[in-house]
């Protein structure tokens, strides 16, 4: 089933602290109301939904068929599609405890109905979900946790953010209770509050994907770029040998840096080979577990 026309709703959920969680619903442009799938597409770090290519690749799967709900997290900082981290007190505080509870709280809605709508009604039954980065790692523990998602994509997943803090970090945190980033996009500080370490390290064993992705039975697909600068694809070698599912697949892309050769803003016409090759294995998997 492909569609040649989507239509893109932007819109937002309270979180379970009450703070918004913007998302944007990507549905086919029908007369009759389909009933499709549901894949959720979760961003990394200091990353954002509207980031580079990313609204355009939810397009291209939402053609091949599925609802896309792409999300910011409560906590990621920005609050509007320009990218703006406008809110360095919320990123500050980004657990990931806070970002698997808004998984949650977005699962919730779509099966009350909060998140609805007119043209086409979301088949929770098969419901997937893609992460980038520190959003592959929030995955792989929702895909754990949430009876609800029945499959899983990641692109250049952190397998234990834990072993992801350095020292300088860690003195920071019990020194002065914050540690500090350049955003070097933006170049703005960015603060991290010691409340981000201690979440990951008390609740490690519910948030940390090593440990998560050794439950999880489904079908389970792992891409990272090979020269990937920010997180070695090592990592998702890591995740893909430990995950208990017998329908797994890793695809290791040359040459591919982090974001597999895309940047924001993104103004290409057409998508570099290395993000087209991940895309297209996602579709794919998608279309052959959730159809």
């Amino acid at each position: 089933m492909g569609f040649s026309s989507i239509i893109k709703t932007t819109d937002s959920i309270p979180s379970n602290e009450g703070l918004p969680i913007y998302y944007d619903f990507y549905e086919p442009a029908v007369n009759e109301r389909n009933v499709l799938p549901v894949v959720l597409f979760l961003p990394g770090f200091k990353g954002f939904k509207d980031w580079g290519p990313f609204p355009d690749a939810c397009e291209e799967l939402c053609r091949a068929g599925f609802i896309i709900i792409a999300i910011n997290f409560s906590h990621n900082g920005v609050s509007n599609s320009n990218g703006d981290f406008d809110r360095l007190d919320l990123f500050e505080k980004e657990t990931l405890s806070r970002d698997l509870d808004d998984v949650g709280r977005i699962i919730e809605a779509i099966k009350n109905k909060e998140i609805v709508s007119d043209k086409v009604i979301a088949d929770t039954d098969r419901m997937g979900i893609l992460g980038h980065s520190r959003g592959g790692h929030t995955a792989i523990a929702a895909t754990a946790e949430f009876s609800e998602i029945q499959c899983l994509v990641t692109w250049s997943a952190v397998a234990d953010y834990n072993a992801r803090w350095t020292k300088q970090m860690i003195d920071d945190w019990k020194k002065k209770g914050f540690t500090e980033i350049t955003n070097s996009r933006t170049g703005q500080i960015m603060k991290i509050g010691k409340e981000v370490y201690d979440d990951a390290i008390k609740n490690a064993d519910t948030l940390i994907a090593l440990k998560r992705v050794k439950e999880i039975y489904l079908p389970s697909l792992f891409i990272a770029g090979k020269g990937d600068e920010a997180v070695p694809f090592k990592d998702t070698e890591l995740l893909y040998r430990n995950c208990a599912s017998q329908d797994k697949e890793i695809r290791l892309i040359e040459n591919a840096g982090h974001t597999f050769d895309t940047a924001h803003p993104f103004e290409e016409e057409v998508f570099p080979y290395a993000f087209a090759e991940a895309l297209d294995h996602t579709i794919t998997w998608f279309l052959e577990y959730l159809e």
